[in-house]
């Protein structure tokens, strides 16, 4: 290796930090999505899956190293390549920097969210959250309205995560794979987004569509 020679870091760093926003933080993402759906069925089910993950073996240890350390990696990057960032949308309207800017914005509304939604339903309830608990916070408009904007700007970055991880990757290399990768992204964001909201309307409206599945 030459004298002059350095390995990029950064490179590796941007790397590391776009496959993390899929794997751990998104298939984290989803599995929070799937297993809070419980609540459309009904109370007791949202109960006793909430009561399931809380009995899993080696649980701190799990949360530490597979959800809250890439949590705080993948959202402290995040804030540094957003503050080092430029857009130039107003200049370049393109789709590429309009979903760049919009991956920004949502990513700190996300990081946000994610962080407040772990304080308070896993250290303050210390990890013993309950549907009578949800509930009644969700009864607050103004959280309801800050878990509501947390939710579609999550489910948004995500998507939008997995067009330029797909990009990045070189997974979407061409210009038809990239649109392609571009409606996977918004199919993501527009169905987590929907899901999200239904399961706070479930909370809200104590209210179970899906009742009929233990019936």
């Amino acid at each position: 290796m030459s004298k002059g020679f350095r390995p990029d870091l950064s490179y590796l760093l941007r790397k590391l930090h776009s496959l993390s926003g899929i794997v751990p933080v998104g298939a984290f993402l989803a599995e929070h999505f799937w297993s809070n759906s419980s609540a459309l069925v009904s109370a007791d089910r949202y109960n006793a899956v909430s009561h399931e993950l809380q009995t899993i073996p080696f649980r701190p240890f799990v949360e530490a190293f597979a959800i809250w350390l890439p949590i705080l990696y993948h959202g402290c990057y995040g804030v540094y390549i957003w503050l080092r960032g430029k857009s130039n949308v107003s200049d370049y309207p393109w789709v590429g920097n309009w979903l760049y800017t919009l991956q920004r914005f949502t990513g700190l509304i996300a990081f946000a969210y994610i962080g407040w939604h772990v304080y308070s339903e896993r250290f303050l309830t210390q990890g013993k959250s309950n549907y009578e608990g949800v509930a009644h916070t969700l009864q607050n408009p103004y959280a309801l309205a800050f878990m509501a904007v947390g939710i579609v700007a999550s489910s948004f970055h995500l998507g939008i995560g997995i067009w330029n991880f797909l990009c990045k990757w070189g997974l979407a290399a061409t210009v038809p794979a990239q649109r392609a990768a571009g409606r996977l992204g918004l199919l993501v964001g527009v169905s987590f987004s929907v899901v999200g909201i239904l399961i706070l309307a479930s909370f809200r409206l104590n209210w179970h569509p899906f009742e009929f599945y233990i019936k």
